[in-house]
């Protein structure tokens, strides 16, 4: 009998998954709990925050295209191989980084949830914050069979769950929100749209693997461009909400608990947050699932097999335990505040800079017709 042919990737896969996985990664760091956006929007005024979400999201789109191009043109799918060819020798500068951020950002998730745990239940944090490692090291155990349908699934919850947020708060004190978009800009808002993109944007080499979708550089092209307003359509839901309660909103600990205190509909608050936790969830599944897939190809060349689910699992908590530590010793604003600002420029410095000076200097070489990016199984 003959073989059957591979099954082409469908268009959503091609061109929309990407996305949901850069926004996947996004989130979390990005604005699930809407710290982020009281830290890198707000000092600029309601509206000199649009305009730095503007500025993030431009970025985001010219930065995943650009990644994703190169990654498909030369076939690389952790990001190891990507940097051994952006950066040569210099590729390990970005292996320190990124193990920094995710240990920064797991360390930002596990005190959300944290504080999620406390504000709903009234639990000590260290359990709100086991409850989601926990999680985290079960779907990397798994690998790609779970990661890609979580990205999926989470994502309906979350776009859904942030538009019924935007409706209740226009309705609750839409006036308020008009009100205050009135005013002038304030000053900033170029620096805060680049910082918030810079350290974000790593979530276009986090989410290579899900890219084996892809034919050519032509979907690359199409995916990354859309993956920039995918990301921030969420965040800016949530931001426009947020405006009606500024500038008391910006020193909340979790603006998303203060504002839906105010709209005051239990139900909504309890679904929320628990949309927050998925959030997180699919953010720190992708981050680490991003480490685990760079150890699996290491291991592959050199063994011949892919690490068992025990060993992936294994690895991921012990990665999480140190995640868990930094919460519990930093807390959430100061996380946010102080290390994501520095890792931000170094992103751009080793990252942004260099995918951007590569695509003007050789761009013929990089985006000419090549031979399609085969599919092959992840594990």
């Amino acid at each position: 009998m003959d073989a059957q042919p591979a099954k082409s990737p469908h268009w959503l896969q091609r061109y929309v998954l990407p996305g949901l996985a850069f926004k996947a990664v996004v989130i979390g760091g990005g604005y699930a709990t809407g710290r982020e956006l009281a830290e890198f929007f707000l000092p600029s005024g309601p509206s000199g925050g649009l305009l730095a979400m503007l500025v993030a999201t431009v970025v985001w789109s010219v930065v995943c295209a650009l990644t994703f191009v190169f990654a498909v043109r030369f076939r690389l799918l952790d990001y190891r191989a990507f940097f051994g060819k952006l950066l040569g020798r210099g590729w390990f500068l970005f292996e320190l980084t990124y193990f920094a951020l995710v240990l920064l950002i797991l360390s930002v998730f596990a005190a959300a949830s944290g504080a999620i745990g406390q504000a709903l239940f009234g639990w000590p944090s260290l359990v709100g914050a086991g409850c989601l490692l926990v999680a985290i090291a079960v779907f990397v155990a798994i690998g790609s069979a779970a990661v890609e349908p979580l990205f999926k699934y989470v994502s309906v919850l979350l776009y859904a769950t942030y538009a019924i947020f935007l409706s209740l708060s226009l309705w609750k004190f839409g006036p308020a929100i008009g009100a205050h978009l009135h005013a002038a800009p304030g000053p900033g808002w170029l620096v805060g749209g680049i910082t918030y993109a810079g350290y974000n944007a790593v979530g276009a080499v986090v989410i290579l693997p899900v890219l084996r979708h892809l034919h050519d550089p032509r979907d690359a092209m199409i995916a990354g461009v859309i993956a920039g307003p995918l990301a921030m359509v969420p965040g800016l839901f949530f931001f426009l909400s947020m405006i009606a309660w500024y500038p008391e909103v910006g020193h909340a600990t979790l603006p998303s608990d203060f504002l839906l205190m105010r709209i005051g509909i239990p139900i909504v608050r309890l679904l929320f947050q628990a949309m927050i936790f998925f959030a997180l969830l699919e953010s720190g599944v992708g981050s680490v699932h991003a480490i685990m897939e760079r150890a699996r190809h290491t291991l592959r060349s050199r063994t011949g097999h892919d690490p068992n689910p025990w060993v992936r699992g294994l690895i991921t908590l012990a990665v999480l335990v140190l995640a868990v530590s930094a919460a519990q010793g930093v807390g959430l604003v100061d996380l946010i505040a102080k290390g994501y600002r520095f890792i931000s420029w170094v992103l751009i410095a080793i990252f942004i800079l260099p995918i951007i000076i590569v695509s003007i200097w050789r761009p013929r070489f990089i985006y000419r017709d090549g031979p399609r990016l085969s599919p092959h199984p992840e594990g």
